[in-house]
C-alpha cells in the first residue's frame, strides 16, 4: 500500500496516510476539506554499514571466478598471484607510463 499526503485547504496543514488505491478514493469522497498533494518518491541509493559487507564466501566465488578468467578485471582485483607475476605486471605498468603508447 502506498504512502499518501495530504493537505487540509483550510488550514494547509498536511499528514501522511497509508491507504490502497481504493480506499483512497473512498477516503477523499469523505473528507471533501482534503486534497491530495503529489510529491517525489523516496528512493534508496544505497546501503552500507558494518552489516552490509561481503562474507568470506563470496570472495572466495569471486576469485575462483578469476581465475577462470586471468585476464579479467575481476582477475586483477580478486585473483590469486604469484609475487613473480605481481612484480611482473609493476614492470610492465612502469613501462607503458613511460612509453605513453
Amino acid at each position: 500500500m502506498p504512502n499518501y499526503t495530504f493537505e487540509n485547504k483550510r488550514t494547509k496543514k498536511q499528514h501522511d496516510k497509508w491507504l490502497s488505491m481504493s480506499e483512497l478514493d473512498t477516503y477523499l469522497e469523505k473528507n471533501k476539506n482534503l486534497r491530495q498533494v503529489i510529491t517525489s518518491i523516496n528512493i534508496v541509493g544505497g546501503v552500507g554499514g558494518i552489516t552490509h559487507k561481503t562474507d568470506g564466501g563470496w570472495k572466495d566465488n569471486l576469485s575462483r571466478i578469476a581465475e577462470a578468467h586471468p585476464k579479467s578485471a575481476l582477475a586483477a582485483r580478486y585473483g590469486k598471484k604469484t609475487i613473480k607475476q605481481s612484480k611482473t605486471e609493476q614492470v610492465i605498468a612502469k613501462h607503458r607510463k613511460r612509453k605513453k603508447w
